[in-house]
């Protein structure tokens, strides 16, 4: 059996090389979702969002495969990150943070599928925040892309060069949330070799 891997499908939107910004188009896919607000290094519902976001995600996989004989990586964490002040997230103001966090499914796995998943998550694990997952489909198109090494508070004058000065010198405005992938294991890893996908899509 195959295992459909979305780092593998998507590799231009997933395992970028390049450390400075590049448009990238990036075709419609479907999530799991969790909308929050607040700094994600202190906040107990950020914590308890992806906790419940990574039960239902294993439960899905293990589901296709049993029922549908189709399985599947379970995608990185991604986030969208917004606020009515964007210099919020250069200056690392991250109380006034909005964010959505999101794992990559499949096109195969329906609303439906989410839903059971969901139910047979909430009966094993008993998570409260499992009732807040939900399908989200986001379709970013032509977007500014940059691959971060290093730790995320860092990312402040890399947003800068974006917001300042990329932007500008090629015409182009910003359509939506800020986008951040986080790839490998965090937890696992020195914060110097952290890798993170930014992702703004622009028009």
């Amino acid at each position: 059996m195959t295992r459909y891997d979305v780092k593998r499908e998507l590799k231009r939107c997933y395992a970028p090389k390049n450390a400075a910004w590049e448009l990238v188009d990036v075709p419609a896919q479907q999530f799991i979702a969790v909308d929050g607000r607040g700094d994600p290094n202190t906040s107990d519902g950020y914590a308890r969002a992806v906790q419940a976001l990574y039960a239902v995600a294993y439960t899905i996989k293990f589901a296709s495969k049993r029922d549908l004989e189709r399985d599947f990586v379970v995608g990185p964490l991604e986030g969208l990150w917004w606020s009515d002040r964007p210099e919020v997230f250069v200056a690392r103001d991250k109380d006034a943070w909005n964010w959505r966090m999101l794992i990559s499914q499949p096109d195969w796995i329906t609303e439906g599928f989410i839903e059971d998943a969901k139910t047979a998550a909430l009966a094993k694990k008993g998570l409260p925040a499992i009732a807040d997952v939900r399908r989200e489909t986001l379709h970013e198109g032509t977007s500014a892309q940059v691959l971060h090494v290093g730790p995320y508070d860092d990312e402040g004058p890399v947003l800068a060069e974006l917001h300042d000065e990329y932007l500008a010198a090629n015409g182009l405005r910003m359509t939506g949330h800020h986008h951040e992938i986080y790839l490998g294991d965090h937890r696992r890893a020195e914060p110097s070799r952290w890798k993170t996908v930014l992702r703004q899509p622009v028009r």
